[in-house]
């Protein structure tokens, strides 16, 4: 095998050894303790649906900018309307600004005004 892959048989010897004794084996992955709990943070905002950032922060003692991100990783997100917001009829382009059809007929009345 050292052959095959033209290492040399130090390395192939080391990386046997390792094998044998577990080295590469699969490793369990520990979560680490941090200040948000998830569970009471669900529960904090289940119990205050409106609550500002800087008021979930004050229990645990963190930053706004922590539970801000720790609702992000739990996908919990910011309040939406409860209506859906409807298009002004009176704009037929949407990105045309407000007022200039209005300024635009006053300019034509005035011009055919002077002729």
């Amino acid at each position: 095998m050292k052959e095959a892959f033209r290492i040399p048989a130090e390395t192939y010897y080391q990386w046997k050894e390792k094998l044998e004794n577990g080295y590469y084996g699969i490793k369990t992955k520990r979560e680490r303790s941090r200040k948000i709990d998830r569970e009471k943070l669900k529960q904090a905002v289940a119990d205050n649906p409106g609550a500002y950032l800087h008021e979930l922060a004050q229990p645990f003692g963190c930053t706004p900018h922590a539970v801000f991100s720790m609702l992000a990783k739990l996908k919990i997100t910011l309040k939406k309307r409860l209506l859906p917001i409807t298009k002004n009829p009176k704009r037929a382009v949407p990105n045309m600004p407000k007022g200039y059809r209005e300024s635009r007929a006053k300019s034509v009345f005035m011009l055919t005004d002077a002729v």
